[in-house]
């Protein structure tokens, strides 16, 4: 089984996935299906794959109201990305801290 933040970075990595995902995040309200394919130049099937996966990856939560299938952005699973970037930007941070002591050090 893949862990959480496999699951999320194969949602983003899509350039259309991450479109998708940010209509829904800038949206004042729920979108159908049939307003974001409206956004795109793609089949009303191709997008709905796209939703998909970005609903398995906890990314979008999807309300059925009669016919109507309305997307919703959930940003929350984005903090175990943060996370995880978190500890890469303190790691090069530090390094990067201690390249300029070293460089400041022989500069004398």
């Amino acid at each position: 089984m893949q862990d959480r933040c496999t699951i999320l970075f194969k949602a983003i990595a899509d350039p259309t996935r991450r479109d998708i995902f940010h209509a829904l995040v800038i949206a004042t309200s729920a979108l159908t299906i049939s307003q974001i394919s409206n956004q795109f130049e793609m089949s009303r099937q191709g997008v709905t794959k796209h939703i998909k996966t970005l609903e398995e990856a906890g990314l979008v939560y999807i309300d059925e109201i009669g016919r109507e299938r309305f997307c919703n952005a959930n940003i929350k699973p984005l903090k175990e990305l943060h996370k995880w970037f978190s500890f890469y930007e303190q790691f090069w941070d530090d390094k990067l801290d201690n390249l300029g002591d070293y460089l400041d050090s022989k500069a004398i």
